[in-house]
């Protein structure tokens, strides 16, 4: 039996990060969820029960954070460097879907979140 596509989804990670443009944003931080649809082979994995064939999500979510630790004034930056950092360590991956969410941003209007999405690849 063949695949014809494989996805890891990690959805719902949530952050206290420094990014944004304002001042009172790199100071205060703010709350941030992180989605992420990851596209590789894990056939081997799931045929042996073996998670050399696959991703280790706790890696992953380390990866992650350690990327969100570090301030950024744009999401666009954010999710980029994300991607980079992925793609980078996790040879097996060959695209990244990512979203990431400023929750309650500072801009005067009634909005739950703002935030951006893109798919990177190899």
């Amino acid at each position: 039996m063949k695949s014809e596509a494989m996805y890891i989804r990690l959805e719902g990670l949530t952050f206290y990060a420094r990014h944004g443009v304002l001042p009172q944003e790199t100071e205060v931080g703010a709350e941030f969820t992180v989605d992420l649809c990851l596209v590789t082979d894990f056939s081997y994995a799931a045929e042996t029960d073996e998670l050399e064939g696959t991703l280790n999500y706790a890696e992953v979510f380390e990866r992650v954070k350690a990327e969100m630790d570090i301030p950024s004034k744009l999401l666009e930056h954010v999710a980029y460097r994300i991607a980079r950092r992925l793609l980078h360590d996790f040879p097996a991956l060959t695209e990244v879907q990512i979203g990431v969410y400023k929750q309650n941003p500072p801009m005067g209007a009634d909005v739950r979140r703002v935030g951006v999405e893109a798919v990177f690849g190899r």
